[in-house]
């Protein structure tokens, strides 16, 4: 089950919005074949496993997912699996989709083949944190970046941040955004900053035949004040902008260059309605969001417990107590009204720190 989970982190930039799957075939200690599902809309982990091994009747069947029992792009892998003639079926996790977990377990068990399930759950759900929220709970999984200095500071007073931290963590950030679905920000970023939020890397870098994938960027601009003009509306990629207004002329000049405007609900103050959008992006099939933006969205995101994951990419440097921090999250008048997190990795990048923090309240 280990080597069909390293085949199935292949298709970690290229599955979306696919879950990431491998499967293994084993016949007396001997792997006969192996595969991993690349693209939507392409063959499925046991379909390309079935291929490699030709002959695979009698054997075990290692796949990190339920094989899928429904007809979407393509056949049902169940059917492929059942007329290999399997001896048995060694399964990580259940399909997380309610509406068919289990469904591809029963065929396989109604067909005589014995059916494990449960090998490495842990792993197989960690390897597909969005797909897994958005089938379970109809939400992306949520990650916050943040580059911050050692004092915790986020930009100069005037807002100058470029560039706190270094160039090794600035590169790193890019294979986050490979490997994300959207990339989330705010109209008050890009008005500040002027970034253009792109995927910078090569299909070479992601160490994959396929052109790239470039994640969605979602703006949310409540008041609709960016105008088209800004930086990110003249680079490659889908662009997505949420806001609350029905101004038809300023709709009109986003979507005029390239972008989709979607109107939803607000908060009662005029502001999008950061889980509506959340929920909206779920059923656009949206993953997981990596979210590049200043310290009001992000203290939204936390406040709200909207947020799953950050990653702190901590400088060694100290910018002062008039400096700018990194989250807006109102005034604590109580240690138990603190927001903790639980640190799950902590590694150098360069002369920088990234933390990998866990935010989930369940």
């Amino acid at each position: 089950m280990a080597e069909a989970l390293r085949q199935a982190r292949k298709g970690f930039y290229s599955a979306h919005p696919n879950p990431r799957v491998g499967c293994v075939i084993v016949r007396d200690d001997s792997m006969l074949g192996a595969g991993w599902h690349e693209f939507t809309g392409g063959p499925h982990a046991e379909v390309n496993a079935i291929a490699a091994a030709g002959d695979s009747a009698g054997a075990d069947f290692y796949v990190t997912l339920e094989p899928c029992s429904h007809h979407g792009r393509t056949p049902p892998c169940v059917d492929a699996v059942i007329a290999a003639e399997p001896a048995r079926v060694i399964v990580a996790m259940q399909d997380p989709n309610p509406e068919i977990s289990g469904r591809g377990l029963e065929r396989l068990r109604d067909s005589g083949i014995e059916v494990v399930v449960g090998v490495l759950e842990s792993e197989a759900r960690d390897l597909n944190p969005g797909f897994v929220k958005r089938m379970e709970r109809r939400l992306p999984f949520v990650s916050i970046k943040m580059a911050l200095s050692l004092d915790g500071r986020s930009a100069l007073a005037n807002g100058v941040s470029q560039w706190i931290t270094g160039e090794p963590a600035r590169r790193d950030v890019q294979f986050l955004r490979a490997s994300c679905s959207a990339i989330l920000s705010s109209a008050r970023t890009v008005l500040a900053d002027d970034p253009s939020l792109n995927l910078r890397l090569s299909k070479q870098d992601l160490g994959q035949a396929r052109e790239l994938r470039h994640p969605v960027r979602v703006l949310v601009d409540s008041k609709l004040r960016l105008s088209g003009k800004e930086k990110i509306f003249s680079t490659e990629g889908e662009i997505w902008v949420y806001t609350c207004s029905a101004d038809a002329a300023s709709k009109a000049s986003l979507i005029e260059r390239g972008a989709q405007v979607i109107e939803i609900a607000d908060d009662g103050a005029g502001r999008v309605s950061l889980p509506a959008m959340l929920q909206d992006m779920a059923g656009r099939g949206i993953n997981e969001v990596h979210t590049e933006c200043g310290a009001g969205l992000a203290g939204a995101l936390i406040e709200q417990q909207l947020a799953d994951q950050m990653m702190l990419y901590q400088a060694p440097h100290l910018l002062g107590d008039q400096a700018r921090g990194g989250f807006e999250l109102g005034e604590l008048t109580a240690m138990e009204q603190r927001t903790t997190c639980r640190i799950c990795d902590i590694r150098q990048v360069g002369k920088d720190l990234r933390l990998t923090l866990n935010l989930n309240q369940d």
